[in-house]
């Protein structure tokens, strides 16, 4: 990825979905303009998912998802199905294929996108090569779900800016909204962020959510000053009036909640993110409930990143280190990286997750989705540290 490149993280992901042979590499090559995905008349060509990044009028920066056939067989198919699962949680807006009368599957993955409130757009695929052009398989697909589908066809490119406007018009409500920092700063607001240049910080660049949070408040117009944690007091000292919003590394609350003044809000990137990819009220009440946590309590520590552990890490050394000061040394505490998370939380007390600057906001919440489900408190990192200083109540969450 390049300088100039928007964060995958951060795109609209549109998954396809369907059976072997159903035209989904070939499909996403014409909407893409680029041979992306490897077509092959062999079914099961497709094994994990093939994720192209993109610009696409109308909406800006996409990411389609070519996913392998959800019908296939075999050991190895269980595997590869078991990762169609997986980026189905990361799908804001799913396309399923359909291309003959037998459609169970079809069928049972658009009530499954229902479900969990992804928007489902019905394609007919390979068109050309059904005998009226995929006109009767249509109005079949129409009265089982309901939707009229759209027909298509990747080697004649019929259909294909018809599909593309069927992606703007179902648009997630809400998708091109998002804000990290909500309503806690406007234009003209002096905002000061706090950023500590660790050795968790790639050499020469910030970490991805100062630099996301950094665009946005210039996108706001607000006056924004910078600072590493050791020149904080120099920083306001300089200052003619406090800043608005403070932004600070949740590895530096402590120092920072000391020193700033009284009329500053304070926030962290960490908990901006909490509201950002996942459920902001649901992590700050489950962070409180740390305090209620056995003795012996099991807690899962999940990172979206999968980069080798630093020394001084967050999720693997300091945040065990301040829940085991608080809560004592008797704690369960596991940690998982990247995608390998548990869909069994069975014995799980308590999920802390990191900021999930790496995962878009539906994999995120389809994470809370399964916690709440089972009954698991799940909160994040900046959130945990706050409670674990005492200061959650004094920290400011953007709405």
């Amino acid at each position: 990825m390049s300088l100039n490149d928007t964060p995958r993280a951060t795109r609209l992901h549109i998954g396809l979905y369907g059976r072997r042979n159903s035209g989904k590499s070939s499909l996403l090559n014409a909407l893409t303009g680029q041979s992306v995905a490897t077509v092959s008349e062999v079914a099961g060509t497709t094994t994990d998912p093939v994720y192209k990044a993109m610009e696409l009028h109308g909406i800006g920066p996409v990411v389609f998802i070519d996913t392998a056939g959800f019908d296939d067989e075999g050991t190895l198919g269980e595997l590869r199905v078991g990762k169609t699962q997986d980026a189905a949680k990361a799908t804001d807006m799913a396309m399923v294929l359909f291309h003959d009368a037998d459609m169970t599957e079809e069928l049972a993955w658009v009530a499954k996108f229902r479900r969990h409130e992804t928007p489902v757009i019905p394609v007919v695929s390979q068109a050309d090569t059904l005998p009226d052009g995929g006109k009767a398989l249509a109005a079949t697909v129409a009265e089982k779900i309901g939707t009229q589908p759209v027909i298509v066809s990747a080697v004649e490119g019929k259909g294909i800016e018809q599909l593309r406007a069927e992606i703007v018009r179902k648009l997630p409500e809400g998708y091109a909204s998002g804000s990290i920092t909500g309503d806690l700063c406007k234009s003209g607001d002096l905002v000061l962020l706090v950023m500590p240049q660790d050795i968790q910080a790639p050499q020469g660049r910030l970490i991805l959510p100062q630099v996301q949070t950094l665009r946005e408040l210039l996108d706001k117009k607000c006056l924004v000053m910078s600072c590493t944690t050791d020149c904080l007091e120099a920083t306001l000292a300089k200052l003619t009036e406090p800043p608005a919003l403070i932004i600070t590394d949740s590895q530096a609350f402590r120092t920072v909640y000391a020193q700033k003044p009284a009329a500053s809000k304070l926030t962290s990137f960490s908990v901006l993110f909490a509201g950002y990819k996942g459920d902001i009220d649901y992590f700050a009440a489950s962070a409180r409930k740390l305090a209620t946590l056995p003795r012996d309590a099991h807690i899962l520590i999940a990172e979206a990143c999968t980069h080798k552990p630093l020394k001084e890490d967050i999720g693997r050394v300091k945040i065990p280190r301040l829940l085991r000061k608080k809560l004592g040394d008797q704690l369960h505490i596991d940690v998982t990286a990247g995608r390998d998370f548990p869909t069994d939380l069975t014995g799980v007390d308590m999920v802390i997750h990191c900021g999930g600057c790496m995962f878009n906001r539906k994999y995120v919440l389809s994470r809370v989705a399964e916690c709440r489900a089972q009954g698991v408190p799940m909160t994040n990192y900046g959130m945990t540290i706050a409670f674990l200083l005492g200061i959650l109540d004094d920290v400011v969450l953007p709405h």
